[in-house]
């Protein structure tokens, strides 16, 4: 056999195991997804009594508009929990795919990674529910009466917009880790830090608008934990380029 043939083989059985190895990630993900999914569709109708029921002051009554829409939202809120539950087990299985590829060192430092990306996820998804949320409603609800109309709150419409808001909320709180990892690759240096900050802050101070109800108070209680965030993401990064640099020059032992 010639060198460029057992090359070719060599080739085809690296693919074939990377490949077998990607299935069974895949497999192990889908079926925690499933069951996953099971548990949200069992939680659902209390998750959303709850939500209903716990919104600080704010007090709804949800109509239906439609014979489907309470099917609707039950499954979204089923699909929802299921992705939430889902979401540790498949940063887990993509780590566990790329570990092949990495250092002692670097594996145990990544595999951080997968609870505190869930856990940031999870903190700011409660804190878009109960600090911002029932600020953004109260103040919609007010509006509302202020213009004399009648409200009625379309069960399907209500949780679609829980949805829009929360999930960029809980996707903001990954700002640490984001910021964390373009350090480590070398895209996010101080002196970038330095350029990118004022350009952030408004980009941060937009996106609290976006998300808040236009009155100042509401605004600032959601652009300024956006900023703190921001710098806590700052401040972790740099302490993270100041420990490697030290560890770089450090002299070696004889």
């Amino acid at each position: 056999m010639s060198g460029g043939e057992s090359g070719k083989l060599s080739v085809d059985r690296d693919l074939i195991k990377h490949l077998t190895e990607l299935r069974k990630r895949l497999i192990i993900a889908s079926v925690w997804f499933v069951l996953s999914l099971a548990a949200g569709l069992y939680v659902s109708p209390r998750l959303l009594h709850f939500v209903k029921t716990h919104l600080g002051s704010v007090r709804v009554e949800w109509s239906v508009f439609a014979l489907s829409d309470g099917i609707a939202v039950y499954m979204k809120c089923a699909l929802m929990i299921g992705l939430m539950l889902s979401l540790p087990v498949f940063l887990y299985q993509i780590w566990a795919f790329a570990r092949p590829g990495m250092t002692d060192a670097e594996a145990k430092s990544t595999l951080l990674y997968v609870p505190m990306s869930f856990f940031l996820f999870v903190v700011g998804v409660l804190f878009g529910y109960i600090v911002a949320l029932p600020m953004m409603i109260s103040f919609m609800i007010k509006l509302n009466h202020s213009i004399g109309a009648n409200e009625v709150y379309g069960i399907q419409h209500y949780v679609s917009f829980l949805v829009s808001f929360l999930l960029p909320m809980g996707l903001a709180f990954e700002m640490p880790l984001v910021m964390l990892l373009l350090t480590r690759v070398g895209l996010l240096t101080p002196g970038k830090l330095k350029q990118v900050r004022k350009y952030a802050y408004v980009g941060l101070a937009v996106l609290g608008s976006l998300i808040s109800p236009p009155d100042f108070v509401s605004h600032m209680s959601v652009t300024f934990p956006l900023i703190l965030l921001f710098e806590i993401s700052a401040f972790i990064s740099m302490q993270y380029l100041r420990r490697r640099s030290k560890q770089a020059f450090k002299p070696a032992l004889p």
